[in-house]
Order: structure tokens, then C-alpha cells, then sequence
């Protein structure tokens, strides 16, 4: 029961709440569209299928935390801040407030060796995959999508 239990916790690492996903689809899009132009949140919102008044809210926290800029005015929009090299994953998804805490919570209950072992066991995860959310870039992300995109033969167009 106990490794049945285990396998369980590593499948559920971490969930992304749809904020965080809907984060991330937003800040891609911009990488694809907003090269030339600032993209309105009505263009973002009609491709990636998020609703427009929860999109304007992730777009004002990427804002606040440096990763957009909007532009004002008949031509506005919002844009990436910075290249997408130079933007991690962990920045958009704190950005939003996703926790990026590894789930469950561990902590050993008991005095056994086991118990501590585990819960050393995910510090250890927990460390390493915080490290991870700050090395994989926004670039990495786009050019992982447009190779699943292409081994699945879609050429047209870009939905996250």
C-alpha cells in the first residue's frame, strides 16, 4: 500500500491551477505575435480561448512584475519586457502567485528512519525543481510547442 501511495504523490508533484497555465499560454503568445505589433488582450484572449477579463488580470501581475509592458492607445497591446531567453518559467508562474511547492506537504510524523528519509527525499525534489522552474526559459517553452506542433504536422498557426 505504502509504494502505491508514493506513486501517487510523484504524480501529483505539483498542479498548475489555470492561472498559472493560462499564464503561461498568454506570455507564449506574446512571443509569437507580438514580434512586430503590441497584442491586445482581445487578440490573445480569441486565440488561446481564455476568458478576456481573467486574461487582463494575468496581464496586469506580468506587468507588475516586469515580464510585459503595455502600450497605450488604438494600436496597444502588451508585449514581452525582455527576450523570451531571459524569462523563466518559475518568474511568469510567481508572477501570478502559483504556489510552485511540490505536493503533498511532507513532514515525518514518526520517528522511524523511513519517515526521514522521504521527507528528505522531497526537500531534495522540491529544491531541484524550484532550480528547474528558473532554467527553463520562455524560449525553451516556444521552441518545445513548435516541435510537438510540427511532429503532429500542424504548420498554421499557434495555440498553446
Amino acid at each position: 500500500m505504502a509504494a502505491q501511495s508514493a506513486a501517487i504523490d510523484i504524480v501529483d508533484f505539483m498542479k498548475l491551477t489555470r492561472k498559472g497555465h493560462y499564464s503561461v499560454k498568454a506570455m507564449l503568445d506574446l512571443v509569437v505575435w507580438a514580434k512586430r505589433k503590441p497584442v491586445s488582450v482581445r487578440e490573445i484572449s480569441d486565440r488561446q480561448s481564455i476568458p478576456a477579463p481573467y486574461l487582463e488580470k494575468i496581464l496586469i501581475a506580468l506587468r507588475q512584475a516586469d515580464l510585459v509592458e503595455s502600450i497605450r492607445g488604438v494600436q496597444g497591446g502588451y508585449k514581452l519586457k525582455r527576450s523570451p531567453k531571459d524569462i523563466s518559467l518559475g518568474e511568469i508562474l510567481s508572477a501570478v502567485g502559483e504556489d510552485t511547492s511540490p505536493l503533498p506537504r511532507l513532514k515525518p510524523q514518526e520517528k522511524l528512519a523511513s519517515d526521514w528519509v522521504t521527507f528528505a527525499l522531497w526537500q531534495r525534489l522540491d529544491r531541484k525543481f524550484k532550480d528547474a522552474l528558473y532554467e527553463i526559459c520562455l524560449e525553451d517553452l516556444y521552441y518545445d510547442a513548435r516541435s510537438w506542433q510540427a511532429s503532429q504536422g500542424q504548420s498554421a498557426g499557434f495555440i498553446v
